[in-house]
């Protein structure tokens, strides 16, 4: 009878728990009635900048995923939207138009199934002279480090819109989501001056000392990591203070490279600020006249390298 009791007690007791942890495990919550959205996830991004040495060949190309409830089929459209920005010194951005404007539109019918998910694909490409001529410019009106501001705007057929003002930090930042709706294409100005060239200087001054007539030697146009179209220099002064018994040593000169403009900037090791100025150019021959904060100065023609010539956009 004692056996009896207690196993029955210990069933009970189990039936009380087994129900308490049912009610606690299944909320009654209604899942089915959630309102759910859709982003648009950036799969490929092909081409995001605009040459501006070739602006006829330059795109705006990526492969965006549709990813909604039913695997992308709620898309109706995609609008690509776009404006011009530039940032002009002592004044701050200027957008061209103000508000972006329609550049082109993707259908239902644009997106197709793939090998890889099971959410539908497109691709958007969008040439310069597109994004161009849609906010009201020319290929002359364009400067380097200028910005397209390519914005997407998804339309279901709920009548809903989704672009970059209603998406969450995540949804747009965390690489899982990939999808900012907002994307900014530079106009870059590639740059590939680096390497040794032979050189030859005349016409040098200073009221420290003579030197020869000719100074002949290499220099190295070294890369400066994280400045984009600047290069740290051998020697600023081209080797013309050997000829009078002093040495570059420390001095730190760098020549930039800012869509085909060259400029000189830094300093010696005694504190004298660089400058220079390009006198003529062709595909073998640079010749620049540089000048320092004390007076010294020398005309110097670098030879450009065998198979790889002077760009003819520098000036």
């Amino acid at each position: 009878m004692k056996i009896f009791k207690y196993s029955f007690g210990l069933l009970m007791g189990a039936l009380v728990f087994l129900s308490s942890c049912r009610d606690f495990v299944e909320p009654s919550v209604p899942y089915t009635t959630f309102d759910t959205a859709a982003y648009l996830r950036t799969i490929s991004r092909t081409s995001t900048s605009f040459n501006f040495f070739d602006l006829a060949n330059s795109k705006f190309d990526i492969t965006i995923e549709a990813v909604d409830i039913e695997d992308g089929a709620t898309v109706e459209t995609v609008e690509v939207r776009v404006r011009h920005r530039r940032l002009i010194a002592g004044v701050g951005l200027k957008y061209t138009p103000e508000a972006d404007v329609l550049v082109k539109t993707l259908q239902k019918s644009d997106f197709a199934p793939n090998a890889d998910s099971r959410f539908l694909r497109a691709q958007i490409n969008i040439t310069a002279a597109e994004a161009i001529a849609a906010v009201g410019l020319t290929s002359a009106g364009i400067n380097g480090a200028d910005v397209f501001e390519f914005r997407l705007v998804l339309n279901d057929r709920f009548g809903r819109k989704f672009t970059n003002t209603n998406l969450s930090g995540d949804v747009a930042g965390a690489p899982f989501y990939a999808s900012p709706f907002l994307y900014n294409v530079s106009v870059i100005c590639p740059s590939d001056l680096g390497g040794t060239y032979d050189f030859t200087q005349t016409n040098m001054e200073s009221v420290y000392g003579s030197c020869a007539k000719v100074v002949t030697g290499k220099t190295t146009f070294a890369a400066v990591s994280g400045s984009p179209g600047a290069y740290r220099i051998t020697d600023g002064t081209f080797g013309f203070w050997d000829c009078y018994g002093d040495s570059w040593g420390s001095g730190n000169v760098r020549i930039s490279d800012a869509c085909g403009k060259l400029t000189m900037s830094g300093s010696d090791k005694y504190s004298s600020a660089y400058s220079m100025t390009v006198v003529s150019v062709n595909s073998t021959n640079l010749v620049i006249q540089w000048l320092n904060g004390d007076g010294e100065t020398g005309l110097v023609d670098i030879k450009s390298n065998s198979g790889k010539p002077w760009p003819s956009t520098l000036r």
